[in-house]
């Protein structure tokens, strides 16, 4: 069967544009929330500060009979000047049951965590100091961290631009791109939605995962572009639409199997990798996805729109010299 992704370009567009605007919906939501104050839920990486998460100790009678109350939990830590923290009640991956509590907070000193330890123990039972954790993280470091991250993503698009202005064209390396920011979009939209719902935070590794997507979403957009490109050269008074369909449905075997064979990797580093890597490789199955996706119906549907309406559908000379050294 062979797909005709120009003929139904605009449902693609139409689609992206729906699932980004919700994306970006959730962002200005969350940047709005007094909890989270940025347009994804930021972990101790990015903003610094302390995090403690405690766990009932079940093995004593009674203990564990009633369910924690976040209320309560609040308000003892607006008595310990705590008031503005953001608190969360963990389910253990063990039982099942919300058993735990996460405080995110500024950054406490030892008697402090102690102190707020206690308060919170005396309200709603005694925990297991073998499941408790304190983790704390500077905000200088946080803030280097982000900036770092952010410096990153911007290099690592500004070198795809110049690569791919050099081994193809300006209007290639134009809908690359553009199909790169659909792939980030996409994956911070749907974090952020998760920080609303389930409290999901981002860390430095979802920085790497966003690395990571662009670099696989402008490979598989480069096998389609170089089919392109070698069918132009071929063929250059034919119909513009027609030899980017046959480029897509020529690569899509191989799209498909590169994705899928992807996937189960990552599928397994999020079941059985562990809490640290879960939402990394989710990051990945999303970004992958969308990476596909976009190669296929955006980035080659929008080069189509832009051939059309310029009239370039021939390849340009310096290109060709060039291609035949």
């Amino acid at each position: 069967m062979k797909l005709s992704i120009n003929k139904s370009r605009s449902l693609w567009w139409i689609l992206s544009s729906v699932i980004t605007l919700v994306g970006l919906i959730s962002m200005l939501i969350s940047w709005q929330n007094p909890d989270i104050r940025a347009p994804l839920r930021p972990s101790l990486d990015f903003i610094g500060g302390t995090r403690l998460q405690f766990e009932r100790d079940c093995t004593k009678p009674g203990n564990c009979d009633q369910p924690i109350d976040i209320n309560v939990v609040r308000e003892v830590a607006k008595a310990q000047g705590l008031g503005d923290s953001s608190i969360q009640i963990v389910t253990d991956r063990e039982t099942g049951a919300e058993n735990g509590i996460s405080i995110r907070t500024k950054t406490l000193e030892r008697e402090e965590r102690t102190n707020l330890q206690n308060a919170l123990s005396e309200k709603i039972g005694s925990f297991d100091e073998q499941k408790n954790q304190f983790d704390t993280v500077g905000p200088t470091l946080g803030r280097e961290l982000f900036t770092s991250g952010m410096i990153a993503l911007i290099v690592s698009f500004a070198g795809i631009v110049i690569y791919l202005n050099f081994r193809f064209q300006l209007d290639y390396a134009v809908f690359a791109i553009i199909a790169l920011f659909h792939d980030v979009l996409i994956t911070a939209g749907i974090f952020s939605i998760f920080g609303l719902v389930f409290g999901t935070e981002v860390d430095s590794l979802f920085i790497v995962a966003l690395l990571t997507i662009t670099g696989f979403s402008v490979n598989d957009t480069v096998v389609i572009y170089d089919r392109i490109r070698e069918t132009l050269k071929l063929e250059p008074n034919r119909p513009i639409a027609d030899i980017v369909d046959d480029a897509v449905n020529q690569t899509l075997g191989r799209s498909i199997n590169t994705t899928l064979t992807t996937m189960l990797p990552l599928f397994a580093i999020y079941l059985f990798g562990g809490e640290t890597l879960k939402n990394f490789a989710l990051a990945l199955i999303f970004g992958f996805l969308a990476g596909a996706y976009s190669s296929i119906f955006i980035a080659s549907t929008l080069l189509t729109l832009w051939r059309e309406r310029t009239s370039s559908s021939t390849v340009l000379p310096s290109t060709e010299v060039a291609d035949t050294q």
